[in-house]
């Protein structure tokens, strides 16, 4: 399961690699993302992008979720990103290609482009906001 997962989220990270060469707005970055076409009876994947440099990759397989963590760096719109799974440390530069409230396109270096959605908060009931 575990190997599953360390393989799961440097693919999940490896999609935001590719062209494009402009500014990308950090705000609209920091939230939680999930793939738009996730595998049918693959992981279930939420990346959860926080402020100050750090993210966490939630992938749920099985009924069990693990969490990678790890830190970023955004420069235009190449992201850096590094993240330590059962004791092994990746590195990687990826390129952000578009990136709007609800959308965040990729390509990685071969071309395959992906396309993740920002998670829906869900809205407090009535009574909760009480």
């Amino acid at each position: 399961m575990r190997a599953l997962v360390a393989s799961v989220a440097f693919l999940v990270l490896a999609g935001f690699a590719g062209a494009a060469d402009e500014k990308i707005d950090a705000k609209k970055l920091v939230g939680k993302w999930e793939p738009s076409k996730p595998e049918k009876d693959g992981p279930k994947m939420v990346l959860e992008i926080a402020e100050k440099g750090k993210f966490t990759l939630h992938v749920t397989f099985a009924g069990k979720t693990e969490k990678v963590d790890g830190t970023y760096k955004l420069d235009g719109n190449k992201l850096e990103v590094e993240m330590t799974f059962m004791g092994k440390t990746e590195k990687e530069t990826l390129t952000i290609v578009k990136l709007t409230d609800t959308e965040m396109v990729s390509k990685d270096s071969k071309g395959k482009e992906d396309t993740m959605n920002r998670v829906k908060e869900a809205k407090p009931k009535e009574k909760d906001k009480k």
